[in-house]
C-alpha cells in the first residue's frame, strides 16, 4: 500500500504516534529493570524500520520522477512555445507567395514588388531563426504523417503514390509537423 504524502509535515499523526509511544515505553524502563526484548519483539521492530525506509525510498523516488518530469515539461514548452504564433502567421505567408506569383512586372509596380519582396524575406528569416522549415513534397513518396491529400490525380510522369503537385505547403517546426502539405498524388 502506498501513501502519498504533499507535505513532510502531513504524515499521519496515528504513524508517528506509535513509534513514539513505542520508543518512550522503551525509554520509561530504567536501563536496571530493563527486560531482556524478546525475539520476536526485535523482528517487529526491525520490520517496522524497514517498512519506513521503504517509505523514504519510495517517496525519494517519487520526488525525483516529479522533479525529471517537471523538467522535460519546462523544456518541451520553451521549445515549442512559439507554434501559436507561427501557426497564425502562416496564412500570411501564404498571401505573400500567392501575391507574388500574381505580380505582373510592370516598371510602376517594380519598387512595390521589390518592398513587398523585403518584406516577405525578413519574415521568412525570424520564421526560420524560431525553427520553422517548409517541407518539400514535389516527387515524394505520400506520407500521411507529413502530406494531406486533397485529391489524387493520373501522371505518366511519376509512379503511384507519389506527390504530384503541391496545393498548400506544409510546415515543420523544429523536428514536428506544424503544417501537413495539401497535396496531389498520382494513381
Amino acid at each position: 500500500m502506498k501513501e502519498e504524502y504533499q507535505d513532510i509535515n502531513t504524515v499521519p499523526e496515528d504513524t508517528n504516534a506509535e513509534i513514539v509511544e513505542e520508543v518512550n515505553e522503551e525509554q520509561s524502563t530504567s536501563s536496571l529493570e530493563q527486560e531482556p526484548v524478546s525475539i520476536a519483539e526485535m523482528e517487529r521492530l526491525q520490520a517496522l524500520a524497514d517498512e519506513n525506509q521503504l517509505r523514504v525510498l519510495r517517496t525519494q523516488a517519487d520526488f525525483d520522477n516529479y522533479r525529471k518530469r517537471t523538467q522535460k515539461e519546462k523544456e518541451e514548452f520553451a521549445k515549442y512555445a512559439s507554434t501559436k504564433l507561427i501557426t497564425e502567421l502562416l496564412p500570411i505567408v501564404d498571401n505573400f507567395e500567392r501575391a507574388f506569383s500574381a505580380v505582373v512586372e510592370d516598371h510602376l509596380n517594380e519598387s512595390f514588388s521589390k518592398g513587398m519582396n523585403m518584406i516577405y524575406r525578413q519574415l521568412e528569416g525570424v520564421l526560420q531563426a524560431e525553427g520553422l522549415v517548409a517541407m518539400e513534397s514535389v516527387g515524394q513518396t505520400f506520407n500521411p504523417e507529413f502530406h494531406q491529400a486533397i485529391m489524387q490525380v493520373e501522371s505518366e510522369e511519376y509512379p503511384e503514390g507519389t506527390v504530384v503537385e503541391e496545393v498548400q505547403k506544409g510546415y515543420m517546426l523544429k523536428d514536428k509537423v506544424l503544417r501537413p502539405a495539401m497535396v496531389k498524388v498520382s494513381q
